[in-house]
């Protein structure tokens, strides 16, 4: 019997596995036997191929088309060819030097970087570039300032160290005279500036139990808006996706209801952020391939991802979304070597993470 795997095969059975994928990849037809004698540059006779082919057939590692005497690789046997058999290479200096100039830090946002990083990644591949955006309590607070509104409300401005803007308007039980703003703002960026939110908020949360804090006695009128300035607030998990069209040029993902499923999931998002923030969590390249995803609209894909962070967090993955039958040994590296920029420019334009 053949493991998944990959251990138990030969190395004339992987050999002919290999050429067989690498020629497929290339161009998308059925292998057949005489083809396959020739490519893999082994001496034996196509009678012989056959009866490997028969056996990687059994094993579910290959499959022949009806149309066609050829056999093309199954996604077990293209999971095996990554897992085992691909030969990958460092990025070409060439590429990397595009991807250094084009993801270069700077004054913009976090989310222009990581849109930019979206955007080369589809033009790079010809697939769809997606990248997560980390929620913004993931970033420390830099500043903030509070502007009196009319009916006793205030509009928070919130400024984290990527240079992301947040405002957020809060109700209060009567209103605050500009004073009482300003020794709140003042109060809160002297001791809190440089952390997370969460972590603003334990401390609040700390201050209000402790009787005669120095919060509760200089601002015992404005604890209110303190603490509503950073309550809990709804997910802004997002992800940015870049190059959706380019799919529609490929030849394995032209059923119009497959491409319409597709789309869906890229407009709704809901799911691809799950698979993309499961990818966030764990270091390295994750490489999901037809139905290994969990997800019916990417049956016919696949998601090759890499984690991205800062200061040993993690924050979120970029990746590449296209069909099976991809150039894998120079999309893994173009994925990984994203991450790894994308990383050190957030290391640089963040320091404080």
């Amino acid at each position: 019997m053949i493991l998944p795997h990959g251990h138990d095969l030969d190395a004339r059975t992987r050999r002919l596995l290999r050429a067989l994928i690498s020629q497929y990849l290339v161009d998308g037809e059925p292998v057949g036997s005489r083809t396959l004698a020739r490519s893999s540059g082994l001496d034996v006779s196509p009678a012989t191929i056959r009866n490997i082919m028969a056996d990687l057939e059994d094993a579910g590692l290959v499959a022949s088309p009806h149309t066609s005497s050829g056999r093309v690789p199954t996604p077990r046997g293209l999971r095996l060819f990554v897992d085992s058999l691909i030969e990958l290479q460092p990025l070409p200096r060439a590429e990397l030097a595009r991807l250094q100039s084009e993801l270069p830090p700077g004054p913009a946002t976090t989310r222009d970087l990581l849109g930019n990083a979206s955007t080369l990644l589809s033009a790079m591949t010809r697939f769809a570039g997606v990248v997560t955006v980390p929620r913004q309590a993931d970033f420390p607070l830099r500043h903030i300032d509070f502007v009196a509104l009319p009916e006793a409300r205030v509009l928070v401005i919130l400024v984290f160290t990527d240079n992301q803007v947040q405002n957020r308007i809060v109700q209060l039980a009567r209103p605050l005279a500009t004073s009482e703003l300003e020794q709140a703002a003042n109060y809160l960026n002297s001791q809190f500036a440089g952390l997370r939110v969460d972590d603003i908020r334990a401390h609040l949360l700390a201050e209000v139990r402790e009787t005669g804090s120095e919060l509760n006695r200089l601002l015992a009128s404005t604890m209110e808006l303190a603490t509503a300035s950073f309550a809990p607030q709804p997910s802004d998990a997002d992800m940015l996706v870049s190059g959706q069209t380019n799919l529609m040029a490929c030849a394995e993902l032209a059923d119009l209801q497959r491409l319409r499923d597709l789309f869906d999931a890229f407009q709704q998002k809901n799911e691809l952020l799950q698979l993309m923030e499961v990818c966030a969590k764990a270091p390295g390249v994750r490489l999901f391939i037809g139905e290994e995803s969990g997800f019916a609209a990417l049956d016919g894909c696949s998601v090759v991802t890499a984690s991205y962070g800062a200061q040993g967090r993690m924050l979120g993955a970029v990746g590449v979304i296209g069909p099976t039958r991809m150039a894998y040994e120079r999309v893994i590296p173009v994925v990984q070597a994203t991450a790894g920029l994308l990383s050190d420019a957030l290391n640089r334009v963040a320091v404080t993470l």
